[in-house]
């Protein structure tokens, strides 16, 4: 895995895999949105996050749904590799999960939207 050049900066190959949800993103990465390029560069470096708030919240986002999973995916993956670097992919989840509040209002993970009732 390396990294791709788009409009002179340099992304993680491996993110913009994840964040598009394509496994092969050689043909497809001049295509990627501008909202999911920064998206990338913020879970890359979580510490950029508070300084691009409010970029993100009034930056329009071309797709809604897609850019929404994508932040489901960083968190989904965040969980799952939580074992090899937990401080890296516990500030990517936190990254994911406050876009997520601050654009759409809740988390589509969380326990109270699960469904599943505790008795």
């Amino acid at each position: 895995m390396g990294e791709i050049i788009i409009f002179e900066k340099k992304y993680s190959e491996k993110n913009l895999q994840l964040i598009s949800g394509k496994k092969d993103i050689s043909s497809h990465y001049q295509d990627i949105p501008e909202e999911m390029l920064l998206l990338s560069e913020v879970i890359e470096d979580p510490l950029k996050l508070p300084y691009l708030l409010e970029t993100f919240y009034t930056t329009p986002i071309k797709n809604e749904k897609a850019f929404h999973f994508a932040l489901v995916r960083v968190q989904v993956d965040s969980d799952l590799r939580m074992h090899e670097d937990i401080q890296k992919y516990q500030q990517r989840k936190y990254v994911a999960e406050t876009l997520e509040k601050l654009l759409y209002g809740e988390l589509m993970l969380s326990v109270e939207n699960s469904g599943i009732e505790n008795d």
